[in-house]
Order: structure tokens, then C-alpha cells, then sequence
């Protein structure tokens, strides 16, 4: 079955927004676990403009599901996850001041890098997974890394499914089966919807996770979240 990670980063945007602790992240992420979701992703950046470091901290306390978090892999970074030891860390290429995750790593480039960084969090018992676009090569460059998973970036593929699903999902579908072929398991994530997530799943059943946030609290705002993960979870069925 796969699993729902909610990616809980636009809470803390909200709360950022007007200081003070309203809406209260640590209990948002522990009532998306109570309505469903079987893991909790945040993305701490250096600026905190969103995920703080306290925040991170104090989820790792409290939470009962798996724990992701996503990030460059700077010093500050590296040392952050090690010291928390959450149940997996997600490798994104973006700058510090990147607004969102916006392409998958080049990792023919960044192949030493990736294996150094790999190897440190594996050596603390993290499993590692990491952010790749459909490039094939990337993929196979990406299991040379020795990380446990990769995770597909899905942007293009949420941006021409209004177009043509099939041909928007079909570079998917060949990564995916290359991914497991070469013993990677498999994660995705960025824009997928509840417009968009059933037909991604039905055609790439053996994804082990998806991460899934500003889309699902958007509907939130409308179905509430108790409603909205058991709609996100339908479409994992």
C-alpha cells in the first residue's frame, strides 16, 4: 500500500505569517496522523521561513509515524537530520533560496557528493531518499549513489495531465520501472492533487510514498483536514 506523507510546511507559513504559535504545527502534524496520513515531511530551510528548527525538534518528539525531512544537503542540514535521526531523509538539489523544489538532482554531476552524503546518513540508520527527475541516466546515476530511494519529481507531469494524462504520466511509468529494476524503492511528490494522484497511482501501483502539501492544505480549507486525508487516501486505494 502507499503510504500519505503530509508535508506540513504551509502550516507553519500561516502561523509564520502573524507569530505567535496559531495554527500550531505540532498539533496539526499530530491530527493529520490521528485522521490517516502514516507519515509527517517538512522541509526546514536556513531562513525558517516556514519549518523552524524548534519545529523540527519537537515533532521528532511527538510523532508516531514515519518522520521526512527534505532538504539541500548543506553542513547545517546534514547535521540537523543526524542529530534528530528521522525515519528517512529526502535529498532536494535547491538552493536555500529557492521558493519550492523545482528540478530533480543532476547526479552524474553530483554522483561523489551524493555517495559521501548517502553513506553519512545510512552510517546513523536513516534511509536516504533522492529527488530525481525522469532522465533516465539520473536514475541509473542515482543508484550508484547506494541510496535506498528515489523520489520522482512529479511538476511536469501535474502541469500536462489537464493536456493528456497518458502522455503526460508515460515518462513516469518508464522511470518507475527502472527504478525498480535497479532495487531502488520508489517515492514522489510536488503538485500532485486530488485531480491528479488516482491516475498516477493506478499507473505506478508500487510507489511506497508520496509527499503531498500545499495541494492538501488548500482542500483543507475547504473539505477540512480530517476529510481531505481520507480523500487523498481513497485515491492511494
Amino acid at each position: 500500500m502507499t503510504q500519505l506523507s503530509v508535508n506540513i510546511n504551509k502550516i507553519a507559513t500561516i502561523r509564520n505569517a502573524r507569530g505567535g504559535n496559531t495554527p500550531n504545527v505540532c498539533q496539526v502534524a499530530l491530527d493529520c496522523e490521528r485522521f490517516g496520513a502514516q507519515g509527517i515531511t517538512v522541509h526546514p530551510r536556513p531562513d525558517e521561513r516556514h519549518i523552524r528548527v524548534t519545529d523540527v525538534w519537537e515533532l521528532k518528539s511527538i510523532l508516531k509515524t514515519e518522520f521526512n525531512i527534505e532538504g539541500y544537503p548543506a553542513p547545517a542540514f546534514i547535521n540537523l537530520v543526524k542529530s534528530v535521526k528521522p525515519h528517512q531523509v529526502t535529498l532536494v538539489p535547491d538552493p536555500p533560496e529557492a521558493l519550492t523544489s523545482s528540478a530533480g538532482w543532476d547526479t552524474v554531476t553530483h554522483l561523489e557528493f551524493l555517495k559521501e552524503v548517502v553513506a553519512d546518513f545510512q552510517a546513523e540508520g536513516i534511509r536516504v531518499s533522492v529527488f530525481v527527475d525522469t532522465n533516465l541516466k539520473n536514475i541509473e546515476y542515482a543508484a550508484l549513489t547506494g541510496t535506498d530511494r528515489v523520489e520522482l519529481y512529479t511538476e511536469p507531469y501535474a502541469t500536462n495531465y489537464p493536456i493528456d494524462r497518458e502522455k503526460a504520466v508515460a515518462p513516469f511509468v518508464e522511470a518507475a520501472k527502472l527504478a525498480k529494476n535497479l532495487g531502488l524503492g520508489l517515492n514522489a511528490g510536488h503538485d500532485l492533487s486530488l485531480e491528479n494522484l488516482a491516475y498516477f497511482h493506478t499507473m505506478i501501483p508500487w510507489i511506497e510514498e508520496v509527499s503531498i502539501g500545499h495541494a492538501l492544505i488548500s482542500d483543507a480549507i475547504y473539505f477540512g483536514l480530517d476529510d481531505t486525508i481520507k480523500r487523498y487516501k481513497k485515491q492511494l486505494e
